[in-house]
């Protein structure tokens, strides 16, 4: 996979110093300071791995510019940045299709770690033509395509992540924990949050009823389980 970022962020000297520290760590970035300018950049350049995008822009916020990039399929790893701390937000952020946010003030050391993470996810080794398969689904691990009777369901690759640990492991019981490890890695430090909100987004796409789901149930107070 190539180690092309884009980062997005409006004030001159937080995008610099990124840039700066994301080349010291050995990738090729592409920056933009609004929310126009990052949309045809991603035009133009269709292999960009992971865009980081902070929230608070002068034309179109990151929410927007995060929604148009995943009605487009593209399956590129998002980190999103923001200044507030409220729940609300992040939850909005990964529930539009970021993987990962990052509250500011943050460390650049912080955020390149976040990035490795993301990146080392997305081209995690797999095995040529494997193939999942569960109940009506079909996960092939080559092409990172999930579809139910055959039609295709787009997935972010924190959703590829998550329905190939539950299909690696139908009927077992995995905890918040389980998951946070399999899927964002052992050293991500993070609330479990993040995890009842990316399965949240997940039922959506892959349920009859995301409100009675009979795929991916809850076992309330420990975690989930994949009944496919």
């Amino acid at each position: 996979m190539i180690r092309k970022l884009l980062v997005l962020e409006d004030e001159d000297s937080i995008r610099s110093f990124i840039v700066l520290n994301l080349e010291r760590a050995g990738y090729e970035v592409l920056e933009a300071a609004n929310g126009g300018e990052s949309l045809e950049l991603i035009k133009k350049n269709r292999d960009i791995s992971i865009a980081v995008i902070d929230l608070m822009l002068p034309d179109i916020d990151g929410y927007e510019v995060c929604r148009r990039i995943r009605a487009q399929g593209l399956t590129m790893g998002i980190i999103m940045l923001t200044a507030k701390g409220q729940e609300s937000d992040k939850v909005t952020g990964l529930m539009i299709g970021a993987d990962d946010y990052i509250t500011k003030p943050f460390s650049v050391v912080e955020l390149v770690a976040r990035v490795d993470a993301l990146f080392r996810r997305l081209s995690g080794g797999v095995v040529a033509s494997e193939i999942l398969a569960s109940g009506p689904f079909e996960l092939n691990l080559r092409s990172r395509e999930l579809k139910k009777d055959s039609r295709k369901i787009e997935l972010t690759q924190v959703e590829f992540m998550i329905i190939k640990t539950f299909m690696e492991n139908p009927g077992s019981a995995l905890s918040r924990e389980d998951l946070l490890t399999a899927v964002w890695g052992k050293d991500y430090i993070c609330d479990l949050k993040i995890v009842d909100v990316n399965i949240r987004r997940l039922r959506l796409k892959i349920e009859e009823d995301a409100a009675a789901p009979k795929y991916i149930t809850t076992l309330w107070g420990f975690g989930y389980k994949w009944e496919g």
